[in-house]
Order: C-alpha cells, then sequence, then structure tokens
C-alpha cells in the first residue's frame, strides 16, 4: 500500500468475491494483538475530556505515545477535566498535551491541528476522531438545534479533522485515520434515527476515504463500540431535555410512549469494560501498515455488526472488485 508497486501487488493478492472479502476482514481483526510499547508514535484525540477519549489518552501515554488531547472549552489549560487529566498522565512513559479543538468550530480545528503537529515534529501519525453526541428522541422531535449539533460533530467535524490532518500525512506517505462509529453506524433503531443517521454518513465517508487514500499511503479504519458505561449518556440525557423542552406540547403527546422509551434507554445500565475501545485502537496502531481492517467492532456483543460488516463488504466486492476502482478495493480489503 505504500506504492504503486505495492499497491498493485496487494492487488494480485485478493479476489474480489463475498468469501474473500469476509474472510480477509476476519483476518486482518485478529492479527491485532495487544503492543507492548508505541513509543515515537504520535496521536491527536478529539473529545478527551471523557469517556474514550479520555481513557484512550492515558492507555496509548501508557505505551509510550506521543498523545495530543484535545477538547474544548480548555480555558488555557484550567478546565478541571484537563488538569486531572495531565495529573493523571505524570509519570507514565509517554506524554501528553492537551490543545483546544471544538470539532464544530473550522478555526479551532486548523489551529490545534497546526499546534498538534509542531508538538509532533511533523505530520501525525493517528488521528483518532473520537468526538460525539448522542440525542434520543424520534425524528419528528428532532428540531434544527438538535439535529444541528448530531451532524456538526459526530459527522462534518469528523471530516474536517480528517481534511486538517491529512496534507502532514500524505506527504510522508504514512498515517491511520480512526473515526469512532457505532454498532449503530450499521443498524438501525427507532428513536436514534439522528443518531444513526449521522454515524451512518460516518460510515459512508470515511470507507469511500479509505479507498482514496490507498494510493497516498494512509490508512483507515472504522470502529464501532457497542453500548458501554461512559459520560456520553448523561451527556446525552441533559441534550435529551433540553430538545424535549423546546418541542410542542402537541408533539410530546403524540409520541409519549416513545419519549418514555428514550428516557428509560438512556439511564438503561450498560456493563461492558469501555477499556475495550483503548485496548482497540492501541493494537490498530501497532498492526504494520497494510494489515489494518477497515472495520473493528468492539464490544461483548458483535454478532450483528460483523454480519452486517459481511454482508456489505459482499456488495462493495461486486460494485468496485472489478474496473478503475478494483486495486484500490483490494489495497484497503486484503
Amino acid at each position: 500500500m505504500r506504492d504503486d508497486r505495492s499497491l498493485n501487488r496487494r492487488a494480485l493478492l485478493g479476489a474480489a468475491s463475498v468469501a474473500a472479502t469476509a474472510t480477509a476482514m476476519a483476518a486482518g481483526a485478529a492479527k491485532a494483538q495487544a503492543p507492548t510499547s508505541l513509543v515515537g508514535k504520535s496521536v491527536l484525540i478529539t473529545g478527551s475530556s471523557a469517556g474514550f477519549g479520555r481513557l484512550t489518552a492515558l492507555h496509548l501515554a501508557g505505551l509510550g505515545a506521543t498523545v495530543i488531547a484535545s477538547m474544548r472549552n480548555l480555558d488555557g489549560g484550567r478546565r478541571a477535566e484537563a488538569v486531572s487529566l495531565l495529573q493523571e498522565a505524570k509519570g507514565l512513559p509517554g506524554k501528553v498535551h492537551l490543545v483546544e479543538i471544538d470539532v464544530t468550530k473550522p478555526e479551532q480545528i486548523r489551529s490545534g491541528v497546526a499546534q498538534a503537529e509542531r508538538i509532533a515534529g511533523g505530520g501525525l501519525d493517528v488521528l483518532l476522531n473520537n468526538a460525539g453526541i448522542g440525542i434520543s428522541g424520534p425524528m419528528e422531535l428532532q428540531d434544527d438545534a438538535a439535529l444541528e449539533l448530531q451532524m456538526q460533530t459526530n459527522l462534518l467535524g469528523s471530516l474536517r479533522m480528517a481534511r486538517a490532518v491529512l496534507p502532514g500525512m500524505r506527504a510522508r506517505r504514512a498515517g491511520l485515520i480512526v473515526p469512532v462509529s457505532s454498532q449503530l453506524g450499521r443498524i438501525i433503531m427507532p428513536n436514534i434515527g439522528a443518531y444513526c443517521s449521522s454515524k451512518w454518513g460516518l460510515e459512508a465517508a470515511f470507507e469511500a476515504m479509505a479507498y482514496e487514500l490507498a494510493p497516498l499511503g494512509v490508512e483507515v479504519t472504522i470502529v464501532q463500540p457497542g453500548g458501554y458505561p461512559t459520560r456520553i449518556w448523561e451527556s446525552g440525557a441533559r441534550t435529551v431535555e433540553a430538545m424535549l423542552a423546546r418541542n410542542e406540547s402537541e408533539r410530546l403527546q403524540a409520541y409519549a410512549q416513545h419519549v418514555a422509551m428514550t428516557r428509560a434507554s438512556m439511564r438503561a445500565p450498560r456493563g461492558a469494560d469501555p477499556m475495550d475501545i483503548p485496548r482497540a485502537v492501541s493494537e490498530l496502531m501497532a498492526l504494520p501498515a497494510g494489515q489494518r481492517p477497515l472495520r473493528r467492532p468492539v464490544h461483548p456483543n458483535t454478532t450483528l455488526s460483523t454480519a452486517v460488516n459481511k454482508a456489505m463488504a459482499g456488495f462493495q466486492a461486486q460494485a468496485l472488485g472489478q474496473g478503475p476502482f478494483a486495486p484500490w478495493h483490494s489495497a484497503v480489503t486484503t
């Protein structure tokens, strides 16, 4: 995948059948092993104030990586979550740096990425697009503010971040972009259609990007978490209540059962270990270039995600396995 010769060589290694594609995906995931060191690797993480972002920043720094942890409203480094993150990172083999990035603000993305690249001494090795928000509720209750916030954060923010880091990665012909999607980026459920839409868009955009970047030396792996007990549910519940308060009483009455289900789902217990995500990211970083899978479902139960990924991989193989895009497709899936 690093140059035209290797791209052509890899294109000859794989067939474009459904079975071959699914086998390659499974093999790519199976090769991942827990790394012992990521010394010399640089990674920029969005949404590092809590949840997967914070846990991943500390985990990767513990393996020796240079971590640039970004968050909103940094307040000159005085934000409580920023102070506690740096305190917890003291003594780890790697270094955690802080930059301010709100992924809904293009100017902050430009300045934050430029600062991160200066810290890394050049183009970044990895971008972890982790910042996200979930606002549950039936589609008719998703007003402009709720839709705008989800699409700007989950989809457009991730694309802006990728566009900002890609020139540096392309210049080095190396790099990995890891967008954090969801099981709901492939599976549709009622009362969470807006969130599904943002994650389906994320999946489509970054798979297309994976093919486009194949001849340029940069890779994409889409991580698909299931439900984990992180603060996204607390922040999501607050945002849901604000959205409901903006709605007309007639709409709320029409969807009373849905609203009750939405509130219950935000409070539902979730027992999986959130450290699954940091461990998966470190394993992807440690894999040699050209051996990373296009998608990595992460959860104790990935049955549905794996089945949908396998089916869609087959359709993509039929669509792209012949013709001008075949080498790009083969480079991504074999």
